[in-house]
C-alpha cells in the first residue's frame, strides 16, 4: 500500500532547528491523513503533529509552540519544522500515513 520515506534528521545543537520531510507513495497522496511522532529510548512513541487530508492540523503537548507541520501536494510530501530543540527533543521521530508508519529518521539535540 502507502510507502513512507523520512529524512532530515540528523545532529543538531540546543537552539537549533531542524525541518524533517515525509515523502509518500502508492496511493493517492490527497486521502492521506499524516502525522510525525517520536521516541525516545525507554519511552512511549508520542504525538508530536498531524494534519489530515482535511487540512486539519493538531500538535501534541511536548513540543507545542516548537513545531509547524505542513503538506505539499504536488510532490507528495509531508514537512515537520522543528524549532528551538534541546537534548530533551532527541528521538526518533516517525512519519505515519493513517495506520502505516516509516522507519523513521534519528534526531540528536547534543553539543
Amino acid at each position: 500500500q502507502v510507502r513512507l520515506a523520512e529524512s532530515g534528521g540528523g545532529l543538531v545543537q540546543p537552539g537549533g532547528s531542524l525541518i524533517l520531510s515525509c515523502t509518500a507513495s502508492g496511493v493517492d497522496f490527497a486521502i492521506l491523513n499524516m502525522g510525525w511522532y517520536r521516541q525516545a529510548p525507554g519511552k512511549q512513541r508520542e504525538l508530536v503533529a498531524t494534519i489530515t487530508r482535511s487540512r486539519d492540523i493538531t500538535y501534541g503537548d511536548s513540543m507545542a509552540g516548537r513545531v509547524t507541520i505542513s503538506r505539499e501536494i504536488n510532490v507528495n510530501a509531508v514537512y515537520l519544522q522543528l524549532d528551538r530543540l534541546t537534548p530533551e527533543d532527541t528521538a526518533v521521530y516517525y512519519c505515519r500515513a493513517n495506520t502505516v508508519w516509516g522507519q523513521g529518521t534519528q534526531v540528536t539535540v547534543s553539543s
